[in-house]
């Protein structure tokens, strides 16, 4: 992701306790997930810790790392993979997992919202997958009709950031103050634009599927790359990546927050050979956080 990032207002506390814990100078006090969980290393002297992610690119991008770099670090990742946003946070809330990476911060805010009793910290961004809007038909935007039916992720950080997305693309129009204090934009904020569209929320990895029967969709990176959406589909526009608040990273529990075997995942995660991974393998649709690599200009039509 290129820009600075240091005043996006989404997620500070958030981050802010993340990166804190990492700076203490108490890692080596804190131990392992797996330590605490009494496993322990293996028979290599690797300590394990067990990571959900949804597929594309997130468990590639672990297996990267387990395949490449994790022994010499002293670790050993078990990768479990969830096919929808719902799963990961549950699962490392009650002890399954060790961290997860697949989400933002807005997305992790609203599940915190919902789940009280869960104690989870967002440790650092890793990459930017750049939303885009799709279509089998339209060429460009300027082909949308009028009445054009649009698909959106239903969930509402996700929803909130396709309509702006939208709003950008000048496909819709926002109420004024919809964007205020940081919020995210929802349905009730959408103004008549100038196409008049329709706006269809749809469950985020069902969009490609459902895109045969809307006139476009706005789809999540790791979905679309999972469809190959950006070889079988027209992209009409990309999200901008300047100052853009919905990196993806890795999230623990908050008292695993400072743990070694964290801090030392997460340097994995920001080194030179991922970024390297991720440049090539995704061609600038996923973006390492501070790369200089930026989506295509357009999307690629059949």
């Amino acid at each position: 992701m290129t820009g600075d990032r240091a005043g996006a207002p989404w997620g500070r506390a958030l981050r802010g306790a993340g990166a804190a814990a990492l700076a203490a100078a108490v890692l080596a006090a804190c131990g392992s997930p797996s330590e605490r969980a009494g496993e322990g290393t293996d028979d290599e002297g690797l300590t394990a810790l067990r990571v959900g992610a949804t597929p594309t690119p997130h468990a590639e991008i672990l297996r990267f790392v387990e395949e490449n770099l994790a022994a010499d670090a002293g670790l050993r990742l078990e990768i479990v993979e969830y096919t929808d946003y719902n799963q990961p946070n549950a699962a490392l809330a009650e002890g399954e997992l060790d961290a997860n990476y697949y989400q933002t911060v807005p997305f992790l805010e609203e599940y915190l919202a919902g789940n009280t009793d869960a104690d989870l910290s967002y440790v650092s961004d890793v990459h930017l997958e750049a939303f885009g809007v799709y279509s089998e038909d339209a060429a460009d935007l300027e082909d949308l009709p009028r009445g054009a039916e649009i698909g959106v992720p239903n969930d509402t950080s996700n929803l909130g950031r396709a309509l702006r997305l939208l709003a950008d693309s000048g496909v819709i129009s926002l109420a004024e103050g919809a964007e205020g204090a940081g919020g995210s934009p929802a349905l009730d904020d959408v103004e008549d634009g100038p196409l008049g569209v329709e706006i269809t929320p749809v469950e985020a990895a069902q969009l490609p599927r459902s895109l045969q029967d809307l006139d476009a969709a706005v789809v999540n990176g790791n979905y679309a790359l999972e469809a190959d959406l950006p070889e079988t589909a027209n992209a009409l526009a990309w999200e901008g990546t300047e100052n853009n608040p919905y990196a993806n990273g890795l999230v623990v529990r908050s008292e695993d927050a400072g743990a070694e075997d964290i801090v030392r995942l997460d340097e994995l995660l920001h080194s030179p050979r991922v970024r390297d991974f991720m440049e090539e393998r995704w061609q600038g649709i996923v973006i390492p956080v501070g790369g200089e690599a930026s989506p295509p200009a357009s999307g690629p039509s059949d």
